[in-house]
């Protein structure tokens, strides 16, 4: 880190051990970027007259080479924030997310997401768990059971209308649905 980790505590006496765990997992995150030029920390101790209760929230300011990463993590949304050092883990997770993210497309390794198709229920074998689509590029789409959504394998019938996705490689009988949406009826 080109310059030191800057800590400040709101609304809290400032402590030696939470120092220390913020300056050793602010030197972590350059293992995601390096280098990163300055990281400023703030702690900002529970609203002693919230009705939520007594959650700490972590802002953490990252800046590096043409970007600056942003994490806020504060407000009544995870209880487990009643601790300090659960509050400023899950921040620091998200700072390491978000600098890997830049790293990736810094380097053009963006990841492509493929669009849901859809299709029609082509073969159905319910006491088997599994079935076959078919979409409009007329090819044979396997699926299994644990692949749709909302646990609605057995609302589904012959003519079904379904969003898919596909799933990288083949299976043993050719394309294979990782996830499987109902959302339309058979035609009668």
């Amino acid at each position: 880190m080109q310059q030191p980790v800057r800590i400040t505590f709101k609304e809290m006496e400032p402590s030696d051990a939470v120092e220390t765990w913020v300056e050793t997992h602010a030197a972590k995150l350059e293992k995601f970027y390096n280098p990163i030029i300055h990281c400023n920390v703030v702690i900002e101790a529970p609203d002693r007259h919230s009705q939520h209760g007594g959650l700490y929230g972590v802002h953490i300011d990252i800046t590096i080479p043409g970007h600056e990463v942003v994490v806020s993590h504060d407000g009544p949304k995870d209880q487990a924030h009643e601790d300090v050092y659960v509050a400023l883990r899950d921040a620091f997770r998200a700072a390491r997310r978000q600098l890997q993210d830049v790293a990736r497309k810094q380097r053009g390794q963006v990841k492509h997401h493929e669009l849901p198709q859809h299709a029609r229920v082509t073969k159905l074998y319910l006491a088997e768990d599994y079935g076959f689509l078919e979409g409009q590029d007329e090819v044979e789409v396997y699926f299994h059971r644990n692949a749709v959504l909302h646990g609605l394998f057995d609302d589904l019938r012959i003519g079904s209308l379904v969003r898919y996705v596909t799933a990288e490689g083949e299976g043993e009988t050719g394309p294979q649905a990782s996830t499987v949406e109902l959302i339309g009826e058979a035609a009668p």
